[in-house]
């Protein structure tokens, strides 16, 4: 018989809006909402390196709390930047990389913003990051609110997503073991 012990994270991103104003930051413009490798119509693009996917940078962070390997920072920049891979569900998949025996149970997200309205794209993200995860929509929530308008994100400047995974290993399995280089010893 297997033992399994659970382990969470929790993973957090924030992006602007971008600014429709004329200024040009030297960043590439980004020109559509993607919110967990969804497609939000109409929606203001978020200011990012990035195709600046709010939803799945927060989702790549939860990753690397279970995992103990960072990938958004240096390791998105240089594939941004660099290699020019904008879609972020390649960070999620980079991420996915380092899983080694740990299987994703259901994952979490709570996501605040003025607009837009969630609530009619709430399943098509849903079987998105399902889909993303190898795992059944009825193992992703979402939740949305506007925060009553006391933050810059319920005001309507940008998006805030927190994420909450729950994963399972089998018990004994220490996968935050690193070498030097920060990378799991197999």
């Amino acid at each position: 018989m297997i033992w399994y012990e659970y382990i969470s994270a929790i993973g957090q991103d924030s992006h602007r809006y971008e600014d429709t104003g004329g200024e040009d930051s030297g960043q590439k413009k980004n020109t559509r909402l993607i919110l967990g490798g969804f497609e939000i119509p109409g929606g203001t693009p978020l200011k990012a390196n990035s195709d600046g996917d709010v939803l799945l940078h927060a989702l790549t962070n939860a990753i690397s709390g279970i995992t103990c390997v960072n990938v958004l920072g240096a390791e998105a920049d240089r594939l941004c930047l660099e290699e020019g891979v904008r879609d972020s569900s390649e960070y999620v998949k980079l991420a996915l990389g380092s899983m080694y025996g740990i299987r994703i149970t259901h994952v979490s997200f709570s996501v605040e913003c003025k607009t837009p309205k969630l609530s009619p794209y709430i399943e098509n993200i849903r079987e998105s990051v399902a889909d993303l995860l190898g795992i059944t929509p009825d193992s992703v929530g979402i939740t949305a609110t506007s925060g009553e308008g006391l933050s810059a994100f319920g005001k309507g400047e940008g998006i805030m997503v927190f994420c909450s995974l729950t994963a399972r290993r089998a018990y004994g399995d220490d996968t935050c073991r690193q070498t030097e280089e920060g990378l799991p010893e197999l």
